[in-house]
């Protein structure tokens, strides 16, 4: 610009030295405000409204707050966990203090071995439901799909609980046509096994609970319904949560709030679904459902191809 602006037009070292001398001065100059930038952007680097040098630093910025955000988001999700996981342990010591505790009475008096056996078979309960708790997150490395006729199974699960049937008078009233479903056999009873036991913790003297399945175009079910003390319409939609117990449980018996939580978690690994219908004080229906467009045997194969 300066040689364009020269009246003469022509080469002239004078020309040269002062437009040399212009470049100097702007190099000179910038430098010493980059310096100076520098030196702020280094003492205010704590600061989150400083201002940065760059595009690329603020860019660079921006991504550490993300990460610092994400950060403080997977500190939350492990501290609730922790939290969730010390609120099970001493709730699942406050429950498994009550059969021992019989079991101690027991021994100073005469041992009804029914009695007995019931208590055994509650502390094997409170074992089983912890064993889960702790398998959960490793649930694809503990489970086999295999047809499950669900006739077999829920009479298995009402044998288990025949003490409790007897000495709270309960009926039971059964509607199990065989009906084949695919499933971890296991996992399933224990599914099954924590509901009818609700269903019995909640239910009065002279209760009935009855047990049927249904099959339609696009599922199987299987509903397990009594005529308790039923749920109150505001604790309903949150009885699946973790850890949450509702009025019964504070009010009626203690509970650790991890059956229902444990219950709907390994049906959704399974590929089915629980759902509850409830009228306080009339009655309480709890459906597992098995979808037919699904084939849980298929859905661990290609699992397997995905991580290979």
């Amino acid at each position: 610009m300066v040689f364009a602006i020269d009246p003469e037009l022509t080469w002239r070292w004078q020309t040269f030295f002062y437009a040399l001398t212009l470049v100097l001065l702007w190099l000179i100059f910038f430098f010493v405000h980059r310096y100076l930038k520098t030196v702020r952007a280094i003492r205010g680097m704590h600061n989150e409204d400083a201002e940065p040098l760059s595009l690329e630093s603020e860019a660079y910025h921006e991504t550490m707050e993300q990460q610092h955000y994400q950060h403080i988001r997977a500190l939350n999700d492990v501290q609730a966990k922790q939290k969730e996981h010390y609120d099970f342990i001493v709730s699942w010591f406050h429950e498994i203090k009550t059969p021992i505790a019989v079991l101690r009475l027991m021994q100073q008096t005469e041992v009804d071995p029914k009695s007995l056996e019931e208590e055994i078979s509650r502390i094997e309960h409170y074992v089983d439901q912890a064993l889960y708790y702790a398998k959960l997150d490793s649930f694809s490395q503990d489970y086999e799909i295999v047809n499950c006729n669900l006739d077999l199974l829920v009479k298995g699960v009402v044998k288990s609980h025949s003490k409790t049937f007897i000495s709270k008078k309960i009926k039971i009233r059964l509607d199990t046509p065989s009906t084949v479903v695919q499933s971890d056999s296991k996992w399933l009873s224990f599914i099954v096994n924590q509901i009818v036991s609700n269903s019995l913790k909640y239910s009065n003297d002279f209760g009935e609970i009855s047990i049927a399945t249904q099959v339609t175009q696009q599922e199987k079910l299987l509903i397990i319904r009594d005529n308790g003390i039923g749920i109150e319409p505001k604790d309903l939609p949150r009885i699946f949560y973790r850890g949450f117990t509702g009025s019964n449980g504070r009010t009626y018996t203690k509970s650790t709030g991890m059956g229902l939580y444990l219950a709907q978690e390994l049906s959704k690994k399974l590929g089915h679904y629980i759902t509850c219908e409830s009228t306080l004080g009339s009655f309480t229906a709890f459906t597992i459902h098995f979808p037919k467009n699904y084939d849980p045997h298929l859905s661990v194969l290609q699992s397997h191809q995905k991580t290979q």
